[in-house]
């Protein structure tokens, strides 16, 4: 459990939740040792009124016990994001739906989205509006929207932000640095100072305001064309009194397939362990094969198995064209099925291609190592092969195929009969080879003999020409 957050909570709600606490997460380990002893009240933070404790009117009773019911979900570290989060989520209607502030939808009265607002700026963030006035201070302008944070429907709230002229970038190395400004310019500005009790604040024109992550954002006089994409939609919705339904429905992200795989990752949330409030879809409570890939698998494995039985039903109609489509088909959809390859490589048998119904058989017995018949069939064609290769004079090929079979199916007789016809057959090609080798080298000491004698009388002829020469 998230004790800071089960704190700030109980400040926020005052006794009320404490009560329903206890009553509701009675039983829960995690709890006992997280709620204060009965008695006892939690202590508000520090800089806090008393009056913080005074549980609101306002507050709905069916809010503080929908957090007590779910307390153990809603204050579980599996909502911590699991990476970085980005500080920053550029708006593109491309990848998400960019709607207007939610209180443009709502009747919000203009004192609670003026505390709203107060209570959620932040320094750093970018705010947009338009200058009214220009004083030899600085120039003072009235906001029209917000440009980074959260996003608020502030246009009518006449909320006013001073930038003094320490905060003004000069536009030249002479001359007064506002001389460059008018009233009724568009100003993109930085939040510098935040006083929230007298609802003061001070913005600035340097991009040394803005924290890391908005530091490429250019500030200055801006055109209508610059405004957030949220603010125009929210413009737009003024015009036209669309719903919030029918302004998401229109958007192009909304349509966009990966939405929710772009926003977890922009949010550091999980995809393999996403949070839900509802018990009966806890992750935990799930197996394996409950999951979207093992269901997917299930699917594309009973749709390739349709397929399979089409293609049976075209091989018994001699139809092999159209059965080999379908078991390609299958193959597409699941490219392990074993059901398919087994299928294929009796076509291929069939069809005399051994080498490729040999491959399909190994796979499906790789897949799918109990599979009978995908064993047997490819047994047969090993020996099949072999047969093939034994024709070719290629014995030793021939033999490792029937070796092969052997090592498959040990009681394969047609194997084992195969592999002692070849090695008899080879025996009786060693004894011929060796017979023919012995004759052979008789022929050729008879030879080397012959030549011998040949060159013997040359020699005697040759010495018997000199000497009769020299007498």
């Amino acid at each position: 459990m998230d004790r800071e957050l089960l704190r700030q909570a109980l400040s926020h709600h005052g006794p009320a939740l404490l009560s329903l606490l206890r009553a509701e997460q009675h039983d829960n380990p995690d709890f006992r040792g997280l709620l204060p002893p009965p008695g006892a009240a939690p202590e508000p933070p520090r800089g806090a009124p008393p009056a913080a404790w005074k549980e609101r009117a306002s507050l709905d009773t069916e809010i503080k016990r929908f957090i007590a019911k779910k307390a153990d979900l809603l204050f579980a570290h599996s909502w911590k994001p699991n990476g970085p989060i980005e500080d920053n989520i550029e708006e593109n209607e491309e990848c998400y739906a960019v709607m207007p502030p939610l209180e443009r939808f709502l009747e919000v009265p203009r004192e609670e989205r003026r505390e709203l607002f107060f209570r959620d700026i932040e320094r750093g963030d970018i705010v947009i509006g338009r200058i009214t006035s220009i004083r030899e201070f600085g120039f003072f302008m009235v906001l029209i929207c917000l440009g980074s944070g959260v996003i608020r429907e502030i246009a009518d709230l006449e909320i006013t932000a001073l930038c003094p002229v320490r905060d003004v970038p000069p536009q030249s190395n002479h001359g007064d640095p506002l001389s460059y400004y008018q009233t009724g310019d568009l100003i993109r500005a930085a939040l510098k100072d935040v006083d929230r009790y007298h609802e003061k604040l001070a913005v600035s024109l340097y991009s040394s305001a803005l924290p890391p992550s908005l530091s490429s954002t250019k500030l200055g006089v801006i055109t209508s064309d610059d405004f957030p994409l949220h603010y125009k939609r929210s413009l737009e919705v003024a015009n036209t009194g669309e719903t919030f339904e029918e302004v998401l429905h229109r958007s192009p992200g909304f349509a966009n397939p990966s939405l929710v795989e772009y926003l977890a990752e922009k949010l550091g949330l999980s995809e393999s362990n996403p949070p839900s409030l509802l018990r009966s879809l806890q992750i935990k409570n799930f197996s394996e094969e409950d999951f979207a890939p093992a269901l997917r698998k299930k699917q594309s494995a009973s749709w390739a198995l349709k397929c399979v039985k089409a293609g049976v039903d075209y091989f018994k109609l001699g139809r092999h064209v159209e059965a080999m489509n379908e078991y390609n088909k299958a193959l597409e959809i699941d490219p392990q099925n074993v059901e398919a390859l087994v299928a294929r490589g009796a076509l291929y048998a069939t069809k005399g291609s051994l080498n490729k119904a040999i491959g399909d058989f190994e796979i499906a017995l790789e897949n799918c190592p109990t599979h009978r018949n995908a064993r047997k069939y490819l047994c047969q064609t090993l020996v099949e092969r072999g047969g093939q290769l034994e024709e070719e004079e290629k014995l030793l090929n021939a033999e490792s195929y029937y070796k092969k079979a052997l090592s498959l199916d040990e009681t394969f007789q047609e194997a084992e009969e195969a592999l002692t016809k070849l090695r008899k057959h080879m025996q009786v090609e060693e004894e011929k080879e060796s017979i023919d080798f012995l004759l052979l080298l008789f022929f050729f000491i008879l030879l080397l003999l012959l030549i011998i004698i040949i060159i013997k009388r040359f020699i005697i002829r040759c010495i018997s020409f000199f000497f009769l020469l020299f007498l």
